[in-house]
């Protein structure tokens, strides 16, 4: 099984699958945050310094355990729920607003933080090249699918070095006729990303913002 040494070098691998992007145009790298900044800049700078930019979605997590997600919402405010689980622990939606608010209001503030003012991102017609640095349940990355399609992006490429081979059918779905999946180890005993990294450190803003800029 392949180990990455780390986020950049990940980035390099998946940008060797990705050389029929070079040179194109209406073409995004979008990095989900942070992680998957550090992996998406590797490979906007391979593609020969493609547009980098960012998606943020965030988990939904439950009210008395904040770690343990029952969903994930993107910056419209749409959410998408485990619903088999939401059933299964008895919670209505209804009785989620203020986490869902709290959520929406930390994407808004990291997208000043991380963009330092820029424009919003212009997506319509666009190619998304969708990164991050590995897919744990999916939640996440496929609400930033979601908002991707809603704003009328013309193709997406989902582009992740690891994902567990449930997760990956599960994105796979999500993407339907709308794009591809390229996933360079999906091992069969997944338990976290970092497990199949070297060096895993906590990425921290400042990080984000110079790679952006």
């Amino acid at each position: 099984m392949k180990i990455f040494k780390d986020r950049q070098s990940a980035g390099k691998l998946l940008a060797k699958h990705l050389k029929q992007y070079k040179h194109q145009a209406n073409i995004l790298v979008l990095g989900i945050p942070r992680g998957g900044v550090v992996v998406a800049a590797e490979i906007a700078k391979s593609l020969n310094l493609l547009p980098l930019d960012i998606i943020i979605t965030r988990k939904i997590g439950h009210p008395s355990q904040p770690e343990f997600a029952l969903g994930a919402v993107d910056a419209d405010g749409q959410v998408l729920w485990e619903e088999e689980l939401l059933n299964d622990l008895g919670l209505r939606i209804d009785d989620l607003k203020t986490e869902v608010n709290e959520e929406v209001e930390e994407i808004k503030r990291r997208e000043q933080v991380y963009k330092q003012g820029g424009e919003p991102l212009d997506l319509n017609g666009k190619t998304a090249i969708l990164v991050d640095d590995g897919i744990a349940t999916g939640a996440t990355i496929l609400t930033a699918i979601n908002y991707l399609k809603r704003h009328k992006v013309n193709k997406i490429i989902l582009t992740v070095p690891v994902a567990g081979k449930d997760s990956v059918e599960k994105v796979t779905r999500g993407l339907g006729q709308f794009g591809e999946v390229i996933v360079l180890e999906t091992p069969e005993n997944f338990q976290a990303v970092s497990l199949f990294y070297q060096q895993f450190e906590p990425v921290k803003d400042q990080e984000v913002i110079q790679l952006l800029s």
